[in-house]
Order: C-alpha cells, then structure tokens, then sequence
C-alpha cells in the first residue's frame, strides 16, 4: 500500500489530500488548525486518515510559518550587515510610486531599526572592481556585538555584491566561524543576485527575520516524521508554485513565504489542462483570507519580483492579491454603517456558529442564518453547530444597525462580496484584463458558496468548482513539479549585445539548473530548463521579462531582431502600446528549472446510498425560495441541476443561485453556469 500525502497549513483549518494507490482514490479532510505549534496540528490531520508512515512515497505540505512570523510581527532580531557609507539605505527605502496621490499612506515600519545597523569598510565599484578590501576585523567586531546583544539573525547585503559576492561570502564565512549554526547568517547575493540595493536588502532582510521560525517549524516537521518511518524526503511548495525538499527550504526560507495559497494556483494549472480552459481566475476563501491568482495559457501568472506586507521582494513568486475576506471574516458597525472584516474570528474562538466561544457575527453565521449551510454536512460532520449562537450575534448587530436579522445576514454577504470581487478587479481590470474572458475556478472552505454571486458581479458568466474543493490547494501540491530559479545580472543596450556572451552564460546557468535538479532527486529524462531575458526600452525604469525559446538561435545573426519584436509583443499586451524600434536594453537573465514529478491519476467517484435530495427554503436577494439540496457524492458526471440549488460536500458547500444551473462534467468537476448580465456592475471604487 502506498500514499501520495499533501497538506495545505491554512489560518484556520489544517486541510489534507491523501491518494490511495490501491485504490486510486482520493480522499480529504481538515482540521482546526494549532496556531501554538503547527507540527501538532500536521500529525493531528495525518492521524485522521490512520496511514501506516512507512507506506507514504511521497509527502508535500504548504506552511504558512514564515508568513505568519511576518505578519504578526514576531520574526526574529536581526541585524543588517553593510557597506561602509550605506547604512541608511534600508531606512530610507522608496518614495511612494505606486500609491503617489494616496493621502493616507504610510511606508510600513521597517523589520530593523537604525541601531542594528553596522557599516565595515570594504568597497566594489559599479563594475564589480575591488577599490578597498574587506575590512575582516571589523565584521569579527560586529559578530561579537551579535552574541553579545542576542541578535538571532544577520543579513550581509554589500554595495554591488550581485556583481562580484566575494566580500559577502568571506564576511558570511566569518560570521559563520565566529557564531556556529545558533545565529542565521543571509547573504544577500545568494538571496536576490540583482541590482537595485534597497530591494535587495529587504529581500536580504525577509529571509532572515522569518528564517529561524521556518528553521525551527521544518526541524519539527522533519523529527517527527523519521521517528515515525517516513521513508521519504519531506517536500515544500514555494512560492514560484515549484517545489523543493526540506533540505532546500531549510537554506532558503524566504522561497516558503507563500507556500500555502500557491498550492492552489498550482492546482489551477492542472484543472485547466484537464478542463481544456486555458484562462482561469483562482479564488481561494478560506476561514481568514480570500487569495486572487490567475491562470493564463495554461500556466501560473509568475512575477520575478513582488512585495510582501509593503516590503518589497527580489524574487519569482505567483503573483497573489490577498485580503482579509474569509468565513470567519467579522461584521460590524462603524459610524452606523455595515463594515465586513479584515478582521478574522480565526480558529479560536471562530464563528459563533462553531461554539468556541465567539459571539461577533462572521460571514459563516450570516450564511448559517441565510440556510446557506447544512449543520449535518459541516466540515464533514466533524463539527456540530450551533445555529442558535449564529442567529444571536446576527440579531445583536441587526439591533445596532436598526435591521432585520435575516436582512443584516444578506447584506454581511453582500459586503464581503463587493470587497472580493474588487480583488478580482486588482489583478485584471487594472492590468488591462477583461474579466469576462476567464472562467472562475472557486475553492477553499467558502469559495464555492460565494463564487457565484462574484463573478455575476464582475461579468464572469462560468464558475468551476474542483473536487474537494475545501482541500483545493493541498490536491494542487500534488500536481506540482519541483522548480529551481537563478538570476544572474546581464546589462546591454540592444546596439551593443555581445550574442557569444550572451549564449555562454545561458549555458551556465542551464548547467546551474540541471545540477540543482539533480541535488532535489530528479531523473535526467525528467529535468528541462527555460530562460528569459528582462528588457526595457532605453530611460524605462522597471523590465518586462521576455521568454527566450529553444528554437533560438541566441548567437545567430537573426536573434536580436526576434527578442525584440517579441518585447514589444509583451509590452504592448501588459500596457496597450509598443514603440517598435525604438533603443532596448538587455538587463538580467533567468534561467528555470523544472523537475516532472509522479503523478498519482484519480478516478472520479460517487457514492451509492446518499439519501435523495430534500427541498427547504433559503434565503436569495431577500427572499426565502424553495431550495434543492443534495450530497455531491450522489452527483454523477453528466447531472444537470437548476437553481436554487445547495450541493454539500466533506470539505465545502456550493450556492447555486436561482438564475444559474449547475452541470457535472466528465472529471467530477461542478460547472455553473450564470445568465448573462445585461451590463457589468460599475466598480465601487
């Protein structure tokens, strides 16, 4: 007997996919998740399923540790490293380009204060050419001042390091020597080995103040397991949507950030290949969060670069638009209006509902009130609810606002709604992307029983809802490949582009790939490599990464003309013009690894013996309307329902409103299908 295990660690439920390879049947579950120690609430899941260890092939998991250090504030103490005269750099970061005319802006704290600032002398020039060496007495100063002071963590980030790192590594070796494994050393060439200092620094510095935290959770994770059996590596998404072993992540913390949200792009990629829809919006509602990704082409939307809590971040991560919308999302007043979140009852105490102990009213209490949830069905039946709680903290803030409970409980959710179909709006309106155009694939606990009402409101007229769609991006683990990303600086304006240059260090980097490949377990036949190139028209600030395919003739005569007709292309699609002919630069390179993994296919299952479906009213716009309820296990491909319908499942219920119908595709997936909108809703902002 051998399992395929994947578990995605959420802010409030622990949710795990297991593949049976007797079977070939898939099955999940989820769990409350243990803010106080995850490693707890990981064996707590597995031990649900009651899996011999020593039967596991293979064992994926998201965690959420380093972002939720960072989130929270409670990262480590870390000291930045750098060169003499520069101190001030990661303090004064970047004016506010993004957010110019915001009045209410501010820059987010910085993760170090100035006092744990040190300069030692030691200079590169913009080439890379020594002009002073490395003052190494001076860094075994600064290691003492770190045992002394009780700093956890030190980021090196030395002015042009990306260029020639060998002041970082003989400052990271002393370091090393003088403070043991006890202090995290991060050397920011090996971080982020590009230009732009300050964003470089930063990234520097997010790998070191969540770094310990992770250290800590994946030598948990890791003992645990061996005293168990596992009799394989422990493997981590990254926040690329590649994944990695234990091993890696341990070295490379900061590439776990986003680990969790990521398995569900991922899983994204797999439906549309499956489904045959090459564009799809990714919305994941969870009890805390509602995470926006997208779909195109059949492959994630990666970013070389983004930010994380305003903190800016030099590397490849799927691009994520998240906020604080979820189940357990709180309703309130304020200044007597109606106000929904970001604040999150969380797993303790939860919704009223869940009677831990909470009275606020959330979004899963609206929906309880609404008849939207099926007590019997909930979490599985795992959970007994108390839908008595859930009418009370409804009714108290109805009485606040002067309205009737069910008419309050309506409007919790429509809030919610508006404030998730403008995150829909971040990543496609305001990127020149027509909503309507993509198909909404809706997961997470809640995801499926908001996402109709989403994407009427943005325009989208099909919503796919997966299997399991409460373990959505735990089963996306399970279709990810192992990846591997490098980055080396290559500057040219487009006249002068060495080609020969140029193909060599392609080839090295390809080389770099490969090995890395090899180090995370991947057979020759199953390693590939891609490269791009990031390129600007001359006096542009920011680049567009332009994809460099294996027909390319990269020395040839006919290359430069070709990458750059393909740069327009791309630039032209992201911002609606291209000046063709006009000077270019060539700015860095970026090489991909991708590792194939086993897949473990799952047959598509119904089970006999479901109780026939039932009619009861809920509420819709308003009014109580006669409502179909049936189990999705008595649902068989090629079932067409109409609305109002309710479809419960383990992990999730799916809404079908009354003008929409529902279908079952050949693979199991649900498929809604919304009348069309006469015009698209204005957007609120």
């Amino acid at each position: 007997m051998t399992y395929r295990v994947a578990m995605d660690i959420g802010g409030t439920f622990t949710d795990v996919v297991v593949h049976d390879g007797a079977t070939h049947r898939l099955h999940a579950g989820k769990v409350l998740t243990t803010p106080d120690d995850l490693a707890r609430g990981v064996f707590g899941a597995l031990e649900r399923f009651d899996l011999p260890f020593a039967g596991i092939e293979f064992f994926v998991h998201g965690t959420t540790q380093g972002l939720n250090a960072l989130l929270e504030r409670r990262g480590a103490n870390v000291l930045i490293l750098t060169t003499q005269g520069i101190g001030d750099v990661y303090r004064i970061a970047r004016g506010n380009r993004n957010r110019l005319f915001d009045l209410h802006y501010r820059k987010p704290v910085p993760l170090v204060g100035p006092e744990a600032v040190a300069e030692v002398a030691g200079r590169l020039d913009a080439t890379g050419t020594e002009l002073e060496p490395l003052d190494e007495d001076a860094v075994r100063l600064v290691a003492k001042r770190v045992r002394e002071e009780g700093f956890e963590a030190v980021a090196v980030c030395f002015l042009f390091s990306y260029l020639d790192s060998g002041h970082e590594r003989r400052a990271g070796e002393i370091l090393r020597d003088e403070l043991g494994d006890d202090v995290l050393v991060v050397l920011s060439h090996e971080v982020a080995p590009e230009w732009r200092e300050y964003e470089r620094t930063s990234t520097a510095v997010l790998e070191a103040y969540t770094g310990p935290s992770v250290h800590r959770y994946l030598d948990r994770i890791e003992a645990r397991f061996a005293e168990k059996g596992l009799p394989v590596p422990v493997h981590v998404m990254q926040s690329s949507g590649g994944l990695v072993n234990a091993g890696f992540a341990r070295r490379h913390p900061l590439q776990t950030l986003l680990s969790g949200p990521v398995g569900g792009t991922m899983g994204g990629v797999a439906a549309a290949k499956l489904l045959g829809r090459p564009d799809l919006i990714c919305v994941d509602m969870g009890g805390t969060s509602f995470d926006v990704s997208l779909v195109m082409d059949y492959a994630a939307d990666v970013s070389p670069d983004g930010e994380a809590e305003g903190f800016p971040l030099l590397m490849p991560l799927v691009n994520l638009h998240t906020i604080g919308a979820g189940g357990g999302s709180l309703a309130y007043a304020e200044g007597g209006a109606l106000r929904v979140g970001p604040e999150s009852a969380g797993a303790v105490p939860g919704p009223a509902c869940y009677g831990r102990g909470g009275t606020q009213a959330t979004v899963t209490d609206a929906n309880c009130v609404l008849g939207r949830v099926d007590p019997a069905s909930f979490a599985g039946g795992g959970m007994d609810l108390d839908l008595d709680a859930a009418h009370a903290a409804v009714a108290r803030l109805a009485g606040q606002l002067g309205m009737a409970p069910v008419e309050l409980a309506s409007g919790i959710c429509d809030v919610g709604n508006a404030k998730m179909a403008q995150a829909i709006r971040t990543l496609t309106v305001e990127h020149g992307r027509e909503p309507g155009q993509f198909a909404l694939l809706a997961f997470g606990g809640a995801g499926p029983m908001h996402a109709a009402f989403i994407a009427r409101e943005i325009g989208i007229t099909e919503v796919i809802v997966p299997r399991f769609p409460g373990a959505f991006s735990a089963w996306g683990m399970l279709e990810a490949d192992v990846r591997r990303d490098f980055t080396l600086q290559f500057f040219a304006t487009g006249a002068e582009l060495d080609t020969r240059a140029l193909r060599t260090a392609l080839d090295s980097l390809r080389d770099q790939a490969l090995e890395a490949l090899r180090e995370q377990g991947i057979p020759e036949d199953r390693r590939s490599v891609t490269h791009g190139v990031d390129m600007r028209y001359e006096s542009q600030d920011y680049t567009l990464t332009v994809p460099i395919l294996d027909s390319d003739a990269v020395d040839g005569p006919g290359f430069r003309s070709a990458i750059e007709a393909r740069f327009a292309e791309i630039h032209h699609q992201r911002y609606g013009h291209a000046t063709p002919g006009a000077p270019v630069q060539f700015v860095a390179i970026r090489t991909t690894g991708h590792g194939v993994v086993d897949r473990a296919a799952a047959e598509a299952e119904t089970v006999a013996g479901q109780p026939d479906p039932v009619v009861r009213d809920v509420v819709f716009d308003g009014k109580a309307l006669p409502t179909t309820i049936v189990a999705r296990a008595a649902l068989t491909p090629g079932s067409r329902l109409p609305g109002p319908a309710i479809v419960h499942e383990e992990t999730a219920t799916t809404v079908v409103p009354p003008d929409a119908e529902l279908a079952v595709e050949d693979h199991g997936f649900l498929v809604i299908t919304l009348a069309a909108a006469d015009h698209l809703q204005e957007d609120p902002a």
